[in-house]
């Protein structure tokens, strides 16, 4: 039976879904809620509304938009007709969400009114695509080649479709990587991780069937959509705010007493920054659960969050789009480790390869090696691209190119990835180490460290440095402030300046967008 349908059947009044854009329009009844039942149903209107437009088992479904309600019912709707879901960050240009439409040889997207419009100036390069169907939106915001959706859902019978066969009926997706070193690549699951690795993990972290899980962060990436996905598949509540801002999630985590989320570094550090008069306003003692991920949350971060919240309730997880949940992090050692992201979660084998192809087997910083990865929650291939899928594989393990090593106690340490790794005069040098210590300075708000190029040194460190509003932190301040807490091989030698990084959709760093400037026709 498919896992919505069961919560529908043994709790149909509970409240599935709650849709509170209450905080973005100022207007008291722009609320939407859905039982268990309610949105049963929905999702099979969706359902025979996909399948009435020729989606079939192993097709591709590009799904857009911000979060709601919409997104949830879409998610639901393709997994009942074996469906490959295929989110689309909203935030991309024109060209590089047509090519990820075309990429994925989706034939059917499902797209917000709000970004209808980016589709209708993509339609010409996206010629595989048969239907667009727009929802979430009035007649009048539906552009000409395209269908409104929601009369059809309106329209079309509540009952479960036809199930697929057993293997899709778990969930295919397609997950577009996020692209912070080159073209995107489709990591293909053809259903989500083991059922006992998922119960291991879930009961590993605590979870309960009566959490209220609210979204830090955009659907569309693998961490808040995942985690989302893991309550519904408990049979929890979940609360959607559409697009994130730091008070407004404060009165969402307090109006529905929210106990768990993911998120990234961005907005957990956006929340702390509020004034402590905002803050006090807030009750924040709800929550129970807050996994730490997408990007490392430095040490300074974790402690500004555990003056704010319940200490116990800080998680981390390292994983990624490809690997999944690889490694936990406990909240009782969070103070204790700084900079580990914990051990191997539940039924997870993790090796470290050292540059020779030989397993790492010795403790300490100086003993890194790329951290491969062997679980049932590791995705099946990059779609189209399985020669970059086996060029990441050796004995059965995968990796992503991350550096890591373990100290004698078993934690493990990411110092970076491989990619960004700065060699400067033959040293290894991590900028994730660096980036931790500068932002230990109160005044420096967030960092940014890569690789320049060097005549003398191959690379040199560089350091893009955001600081906090009013702080008047120099240069001179930081290079004092690096100098005292970092080896000196491992200083930056030039600074640059920024009210804001770039960054993804999922709050990772646009690195190469720094770079870039450094190594033009390098």
């Amino acid at each position: 039976m498919d896992l919505l349908t069961g919560h529908a059947a043994n709790q149909p009044d509970k409240i599935a879904v709650i849709d509170d854009r209450r905080g973005r329009t100022g207007q008291g009844d722009d609320i939407r809620t859905a039982t268990y039942t309610e949105l049963e149903s929905r999702a099979n209107r969706l359902a025979r509304v996909l399948l009435d437009h020729g989606v079939g088992t192993g097709d591709k479904v590009v799904w857009c938009g911000q979060n709601s309600m919409g997104i949830v019912e879409m998610v639901n709707a393709a997994r009942k007709v074996g469906a490959v879901a295929v989110p689309l960050n909203y935030r991309l240009a024109d060209e590089e969400a047509a090519y990820v439409v075309d990429h994925s040889d989706a034939t059917t997207v499902y797209v917000d009114a709000d970004f209808a419009p980016m589709f209708a100036r993509v339609r010409d390069a996206i010629p595989k695509v048969a239907t667009i169907l727009v929802f979430d939106g009035g007649a009048d915001r539906v552009p000409e080649g395209m269908t409104a959706c929601d009369p059809l859902v309106d329209a079309a019978s509540a009952e479960p479709p036809p199930p697929p066969d057993e293997e899709m009926a778990r969930g295919a997706t397609m997950i577009y990587t996020s692209g912070t070193t080159g073209k995107p690549k489709g990591a293909y699951r053809h259903a989500a991780s083991s059922a006992a690795q998922s119960a291991a993990m879930l009961e590993f972290i605590g979870y309960r069937p009566d959490d209220v899980y609210l979204t830090t962060g955009p659907l569309y990436h693998s961490g808040p959509g995942g985690f989302m996905g893991i309550g519904l598949a408990m049979g929890q509540t979940i609360v959607l705010q559409r697009k994130f801002d730091p008070e407004d999630w404060l009165r969402l985590l307090e109006t529905y007493g929210a106990t768990s989320t993911f998120s990234a570094p961005t907005p957990i550090r956006m929340i702390c920054n509020l004034s402590d008069e905002v803050k006090a306003r807030y009750d924040r003692s709800s929550m129970r659960v807050m996994i730490a991920n997408a990007a490392p949350w430095s040490f300074a971060l974790k402690q500004a969050y555990v003056a704010d919240f319940p200490p116990e309730s800080l998680w981390e997880v390292y994983g990624s789009t490809e690997l999944g949940v690889n490694t936990v992090m406990r909240p009782e050692d969070q103070m204790r480790k700084p900079g580990s992201c914990g051990k191997e979660a539940p039924m997870v084998e993790v090796r470290l390869y050292g540059p020779d192809g030989d397993v790492v087997t010795d403790t300490g910083p100086e003993a890194t090696g790329e951290l491969f990865v062997r679980s049932s929650a590791v995705f099946d291939d990059y779609y189209k691209q399985h020669d970059k899928y086996e060029e990441d594989r050796r004995d059965g393990f995968q990796t992503v190119g991350d550096i890591a090593y373990r100290d004698d106690e078993g934690f493990i340490y990411i110092c970076d990835r491989k990619k960004d790794m700065i060699i400067s005069g033959g040293m290894n040098i991590y900028p994730a180490e660096i980036e931790a210590a500068l932002e230990a300075h109160p005044d420096i708000y967030e960092a940014a460290v890569f690789g320049i190029p060097s005549e003398e040194w191959g690379e040199t460190v560089h350091a893009i440095i955001v600081g906090r509003p009013g702080s008047g932190i120099d240069e001179a301040a930081v290079d004092e402030h690096a100098r005292a807490h970092l080896a000196s091989y491992k200083i930056p030698r030039s600074y640059g300046w920024l009210d804001e990084l770039p960054k993804t959709g999922s709050g990772k760093i646009l690195k190469r967008d720094l770079r870039a400037p450094f190594w033009t026709d390098r």
